[in-house]
């Protein structure tokens, strides 16, 4: 099932399909792309599945989050990480003012492989969406890999309606979240286990935010 993608900036209009394995058609996502490819230099694009249900009505700041990755990833200054390295996050705080009557913001900041290595990390949110277990041919498939296609690669910041269906995704590389989540009606905002996260990756000196 086809789900159209449409990048916006400054000089071009993109359309772009992503093909997930969605029993019905959702609707259009848009994506506000600003400066885009200023930080292609810097940053790799990565998937993976999220381990654990993140609920906005039963989690607070500082909150562990964890995205496992579907494959193996290697950032730009050659260190890898390879499948099933952890992407190590917390619950955080809206540092950019949306309006909103429900939040949840997201902070990833570190990688750590099984092998124990940690990686500190600036991780950008470009796509959210729900749990699958078969692809678009109806095969049983990991989660964190059924998002195939093409998503906003580099871009400086994301503004996604309708990410998750009445829920928005808002994100920018100055921020010091990964993504915020944001709906306007009084509902909480439910990431389920098994969720698709794409990211952009980029490796810091140590860890954001510390």
């Amino acid at each position: 099932m086809k789900r159209e993608f449409t990048v916006a900036s400054s000089s071009a209009v993109l359309t772009m399909g992503l093909f997930l394995s969605a029993a019905v058609m959702t609707p259009s996502r848009n994506f506000a792309q600003t400066g885009a490819q200023s930080n292609a230099a810097d940053v790799v694009s990565a998937q993976g599945a999220l381990t654990d249900t993140v609920d906005s009505n039963k989690t607070k700041p500082g909150d562990p989050v964890r995205v496992t990755l579907s494959n193996k990833v290697r950032l730009t200054n050659g260190t890898e990480l390879p499948a099933g390295t952890a992407i190590i996050g917390e619950v955080s705080t809206d540092d950019m003012q949306l309006n909103g009557t429900t939040k949840l913001a997201l902070r990833f900041t570190k990688a750590e492989t099984k092998g124990g290595e940690v990686v500190p990390i600036k991780a950008t949110i470009v796509g959210v969406f729900p749990p699958e277990s078969e692809d678009i041919s109806g095969r049983p498939i990991t989660p964190g890999d059924e998002v195939t296609g093409s998503l906003p690669q580099h871009p400086d910041s994301v503004d996604e309606l309708g990410a998750l269906p009445g829920v928005d995704l808002h994100s920018n590389v100055s921020s010091s979240n990964s993504g915020v989540l944001v709906t306007a009606t009084k509902h909480d905002v439910k990431l389920k286990r098994g969720s698709e996260i794409a990211l952009t990756i980029a490796q810091t000196a140590t860890a954001h935010g510390e």
